[in-house]
Protein backbone atom coordinates (compact mmCIF):
# COMPACT_ATOMS: atom_id res chain seq x y z
CA UNK A 1 0.00 0.00 0.00
CA UNK A 2 2.92 2.39 0.47
CA UNK A 3 3.83 1.97 -3.23
CA UNK A 4 0.20 2.44 -4.34
CA UNK A 5 0.96 5.72 -6.09
CA UNK A 6 3.64 4.66 -8.51
CA UNK A 7 6.36 7.26 -8.50
CA UNK A 8 9.94 7.42 -7.30
CA UNK A 9 9.10 8.85 -3.88
CA UNK A 10 6.59 6.11 -3.15
CA UNK A 11 8.99 3.40 -4.31
CA UNK A 12 11.76 4.75 -2.11
CA UNK A 13 9.38 4.96 0.86
CA UNK A 14 8.18 1.40 0.27
CA UNK A 15 11.72 0.05 0.09
CA UNK A 16 12.68 1.90 3.27
CA UNK A 17 9.60 0.60 5.08
CA UNK A 18 10.20 -2.98 3.95
CA UNK A 19 13.90 -3.04 4.81
CA UNK A 20 13.44 -1.37 8.19
CA UNK A 21 10.65 -3.71 9.19
CA UNK A 22 12.66 -6.79 8.12
CA UNK A 23 14.98 -6.19 11.08
CA UNK A 24 12.07 -6.32 13.49
CA UNK A 25 10.57 -9.34 11.75
CA UNK A 26 13.84 -11.25 12.00
CA UNK A 27 14.17 -10.40 15.69
CA UNK A 28 10.58 -11.44 16.31
CA UNK A 29 11.02 -14.76 14.49
CA UNK A 30 14.23 -15.42 16.41
CA UNK A 31 12.43 -14.76 19.69
CA UNK A 32 9.57 -17.06 18.68
CA UNK A 33 11.93 -19.87 17.66
CA UNK A 34 14.04 -19.46 20.78
CA UNK A 35 11.00 -19.46 23.04
CA UNK A 36 10.14 -22.92 21.72
CA UNK A 37 12.67 -24.20 24.28
CA UNK A 38 10.24 -23.35 27.08
CA UNK A 39 7.67 -25.81 25.77
CA UNK A 40 4.93 -23.35 24.88
CA UNK A 41 4.46 -19.76 23.83
CA UNK A 42 2.14 -18.93 26.73
CA UNK A 43 4.87 -16.80 28.25
CA UNK A 44 2.38 -14.77 30.28
CA UNK A 45 1.98 -17.62 32.77
CA UNK A 46 5.65 -18.12 33.54
CA UNK A 47 7.16 -14.68 33.13
CA UNK A 48 8.06 -14.64 36.85
CA UNK A 49 10.00 -17.88 36.58
CA UNK A 50 11.97 -16.56 33.64
CA UNK A 51 12.93 -13.18 35.06
CA UNK A 52 16.50 -14.10 36.01
CA UNK A 53 17.04 -16.49 33.12
CA UNK A 54 19.72 -15.50 30.64
CA UNK A 55 17.84 -17.00 27.68
CA UNK A 56 14.75 -15.02 28.57
CA UNK A 57 16.85 -11.88 28.78
CA UNK A 58 18.12 -12.52 25.24
CA UNK A 59 14.53 -13.14 24.11
CA UNK A 60 13.50 -9.91 25.80
CA UNK A 61 16.27 -8.07 23.97
CA UNK A 62 15.09 -9.50 20.65
CA UNK A 63 11.50 -8.53 21.45
CA UNK A 64 12.65 -5.04 22.34
CA UNK A 65 14.52 -4.77 19.03
CA UNK A 66 11.39 -5.91 17.20
CA UNK A 67 9.26 -3.39 19.09
CA UNK A 68 11.70 -0.60 18.35
CA UNK A 69 11.53 -1.27 14.62
CA UNK A 70 7.78 -1.77 14.56
CA UNK A 71 7.08 1.32 16.64
CA UNK A 72 9.68 3.37 14.74
CA UNK A 73 11.98 4.42 17.53
CA UNK A 74 15.47 5.80 16.93
CA UNK A 75 17.48 4.45 14.94
CA UNK A 76 14.61 2.97 12.92
CA UNK A 77 12.38 6.04 12.95
CA UNK A 78 12.81 7.16 9.35
CA UNK A 79 10.29 4.80 7.80
CA UNK A 80 7.20 6.18 9.54
CA UNK A 81 7.18 9.68 8.00
CA UNK A 82 8.26 8.18 4.66
CA UNK A 83 5.32 5.77 4.76
CA UNK A 84 3.01 8.77 4.45
CA UNK A 85 3.35 8.32 0.69
CA UNK A 86 0.53 5.79 1.09
CA UNK A 87 -3.09 6.79 0.47
CA UNK A 88 -4.69 8.69 3.34
CA UNK A 89 -7.09 5.93 4.56
CA UNK A 90 -4.07 3.63 4.88
CA UNK A 91 -2.26 6.28 6.89
CA UNK A 92 -5.32 6.88 9.03
CA UNK A 93 -5.66 3.23 10.03
CA UNK A 94 -2.27 1.59 9.66
CA UNK A 95 0.31 4.25 10.35
CA UNK A 96 -1.46 6.11 13.12
CA UNK A 97 -3.02 3.64 15.49
CA UNK A 98 -2.75 0.03 14.33
CA UNK A 99 0.62 -1.10 13.00
CA UNK A 100 2.90 1.26 14.89
CA UNK A 101 1.34 0.48 18.26
CA UNK A 102 1.98 -3.25 17.88
CA UNK A 103 5.51 -2.81 19.22
CA UNK A 104 4.26 -0.89 22.24
CA UNK A 105 1.68 -3.59 22.91
CA UNK A 106 4.32 -6.29 22.63
CA UNK A 107 6.44 -4.50 25.21
CA UNK A 108 3.41 -4.07 27.45
CA UNK A 109 3.02 -7.84 27.42
CA UNK A 110 6.71 -8.41 28.07
CA UNK A 111 7.10 -5.66 30.66
CA UNK A 112 8.26 -7.97 33.48
CA UNK A 113 11.23 -9.20 31.47
CA UNK A 114 12.08 -5.63 30.51
CA UNK A 115 12.02 -4.16 33.99
CA UNK A 116 14.73 -6.18 35.74
CA UNK A 117 17.44 -5.18 33.33
CA UNK A 118 19.38 -2.27 31.89
CA UNK A 119 17.34 -2.43 28.68
CA UNK A 120 14.59 -0.37 30.30
CA UNK A 121 16.93 2.55 30.90
CA UNK A 122 18.24 2.32 27.35
CA UNK A 123 14.67 2.29 26.08
CA UNK A 124 13.85 5.35 28.18
CA UNK A 125 16.73 7.28 26.63
CA UNK A 126 16.00 6.19 23.07
CA UNK A 127 12.26 6.78 23.20
CA UNK A 128 12.70 10.13 24.92
CA UNK A 129 15.05 11.19 22.15
CA UNK A 130 12.54 9.94 19.58
CA UNK A 131 9.78 11.95 21.19
CA UNK A 132 11.97 15.07 21.24
CA UNK A 133 13.21 14.61 17.66
CA UNK A 134 9.76 14.04 16.20
CA UNK A 135 8.22 17.00 18.00
CA UNK A 136 11.08 19.27 16.98
CA UNK A 137 11.14 18.07 13.37
CA UNK A 138 7.40 18.55 12.92
CA UNK A 139 7.84 22.30 13.34
CA UNK A 140 9.73 22.55 10.05
CA UNK A 141 7.50 20.43 7.81
CA UNK A 142 5.08 21.63 5.16
CA UNK A 143 3.39 18.32 4.33
CA UNK A 144 0.14 17.92 6.27
CA UNK A 145 0.29 14.15 6.52
CA UNK A 146 3.96 14.16 7.46
CA UNK A 147 3.24 16.56 10.33
CA UNK A 148 0.57 14.21 11.68
CA UNK A 149 2.94 11.27 11.21
CA UNK A 150 5.65 13.02 13.22
CA UNK A 151 3.07 13.73 15.90
CA UNK A 152 2.31 9.99 15.96
CA UNK A 153 6.02 9.31 16.33
CA UNK A 154 6.19 11.71 19.25
CA UNK A 155 3.27 10.03 21.00
CA UNK A 156 4.85 6.61 20.39
CA UNK A 157 8.00 7.86 22.08
CA UNK A 158 5.87 9.02 24.99
CA UNK A 159 4.22 5.59 25.29
CA UNK A 160 7.54 3.74 25.08
CA UNK A 161 9.24 6.01 27.62
CA UNK A 162 6.48 5.77 30.21
CA UNK A 163 6.43 2.02 29.58
CA UNK A 164 10.16 1.78 30.23
CA UNK A 165 9.61 3.49 33.57
CA UNK A 166 7.26 0.69 34.59
CA UNK A 167 3.82 2.28 34.16
CA UNK A 168 2.51 -0.11 31.54
CA UNK A 169 -1.15 0.60 32.25
CA UNK A 170 -0.64 4.28 31.52
CA UNK A 171 1.08 3.37 28.25
CA UNK A 172 -1.88 1.22 27.25
CA UNK A 173 -4.38 3.92 28.19
CA UNK A 174 -2.50 6.49 26.16
CA UNK A 175 -2.31 4.03 23.26
CA UNK A 176 -6.09 3.70 23.19
CA UNK A 177 -6.91 7.39 23.50
CA UNK A 178 -4.25 8.37 20.98
CA UNK A 179 -5.58 5.82 18.48
CA UNK A 180 -9.01 7.42 18.64
CA UNK A 181 -8.15 11.06 18.17
CA UNK A 182 -5.28 10.42 15.76
CA UNK A 183 -7.62 8.47 13.48
CA UNK A 184 -9.99 11.46 13.60
CA UNK A 185 -7.11 13.80 12.74
CA UNK A 186 -6.15 11.70 9.76
CA UNK A 187 -9.72 11.48 8.50
CA UNK A 188 -10.09 15.27 8.69
CA UNK A 189 -6.74 15.67 6.96
CA UNK A 190 -7.87 13.29 4.21
CA UNK A 191 -11.04 15.31 3.72
CA UNK A 192 -9.03 18.53 3.54
CA UNK A 193 -6.52 17.05 1.07
CA UNK A 194 -9.36 15.74 -1.09
CA UNK A 195 -11.04 19.14 -1.18
CA UNK A 196 -7.71 20.81 -1.93
CA UNK A 197 -7.54 18.78 -5.19
CA UNK A 198 -4.96 16.39 -3.64
CA UNK A 199 -2.51 19.05 -2.52
CA UNK A 200 -0.89 18.26 0.83
CA UNK A 201 1.04 21.49 1.25
CA UNK A 202 -0.18 23.44 4.27
CA UNK A 203 1.04 26.69 2.67
CA UNK A 204 -1.74 26.29 0.11
CA UNK A 205 -4.46 25.97 2.75
CA UNK A 206 -6.17 28.96 4.26
CA UNK A 207 -9.56 30.07 5.65
CA UNK A 208 -10.63 26.44 5.82
CA UNK A 209 -12.91 27.24 8.73
CA UNK A 210 -15.03 29.28 6.35
CA UNK A 211 -15.19 26.72 3.53
CA UNK A 212 -15.18 23.47 5.57
CA UNK A 213 -16.68 24.25 9.00
CA UNK A 214 -17.55 20.72 10.12
CA UNK A 215 -14.19 19.25 9.11
CA UNK A 216 -12.32 22.04 10.83
CA UNK A 217 -14.41 21.65 13.99
CA UNK A 218 -13.58 17.96 14.18
CA UNK A 219 -9.96 18.75 13.34
CA UNK A 220 -9.78 21.28 16.15
CA UNK A 221 -11.32 18.90 18.67
CA UNK A 222 -8.87 16.15 17.74
CA UNK A 223 -5.99 18.61 17.79
CA UNK A 224 -6.93 19.85 21.25
CA UNK A 225 -7.19 16.27 22.47
CA UNK A 226 -3.72 15.68 21.08
CA UNK A 227 -2.40 18.76 22.84
CA UNK A 228 -3.89 17.66 26.14
CA UNK A 229 -6.71 20.16 26.52
CA UNK A 230 -8.44 19.63 29.88
CA UNK A 231 -11.58 17.45 29.90
CA UNK A 232 -10.72 15.86 26.56
CA UNK A 233 -9.47 12.29 26.25
CA UNK A 234 -5.85 13.16 25.61
CA UNK A 235 -5.69 15.22 28.79
CA UNK A 236 -6.41 12.31 31.10
CA UNK A 237 -3.77 9.97 29.67
CA UNK A 238 -1.10 12.57 28.93
CA UNK A 239 -1.46 14.48 32.17
CA UNK A 240 -1.39 11.27 34.20
CA UNK A 241 1.80 10.22 32.38
CA UNK A 242 3.45 13.56 33.10
CA UNK A 243 2.31 13.45 36.71
CA UNK A 244 3.86 10.02 37.12
CA UNK A 245 7.07 11.30 35.54
CA UNK A 246 7.16 14.12 38.07
CA UNK A 247 6.48 11.72 40.92
CA UNK A 248 9.11 9.23 39.74
CA UNK A 249 12.85 9.24 40.10
CA UNK A 250 14.21 10.32 36.73
CA UNK A 251 17.22 12.44 35.98
CA UNK A 252 16.98 15.98 34.72
CA UNK A 253 17.74 15.03 31.11
CA UNK A 254 14.77 12.65 30.83
CA UNK A 255 12.62 15.17 32.67
CA UNK A 256 13.60 17.87 30.18
CA UNK A 257 12.92 15.51 27.26
CA UNK A 258 9.44 14.66 28.55
CA UNK A 259 8.30 18.19 29.25
CA UNK A 260 9.96 19.96 26.33
CA UNK A 261 8.56 17.36 23.93
CA UNK A 262 5.09 17.68 25.41
CA UNK A 263 5.26 21.45 25.11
Amino acid sequence: LVIYFQNVKSYNAGMLTALSNRIGDVALLLAIAWMLNYGSWNYIFYLDMMKNNIEMMIIGGLVMLAAMTKSAQIPFSSWLPAAMAAPTPVSALVHSSTLVTAGVYLLIRFNDVLMNWWMAQFLLLVSGLTMFMAGLGANFEFDLKKIIALSTLSQLGLMMSILSMGFYKLAFFHLLTHALFKALLFMCAGSIIHNMKNSQDIRMMGSLSMSMPLTCSCFNVANLALCGMPFLAGFYSKDLILEMVMLSYVNVFSFFLFFFSTG
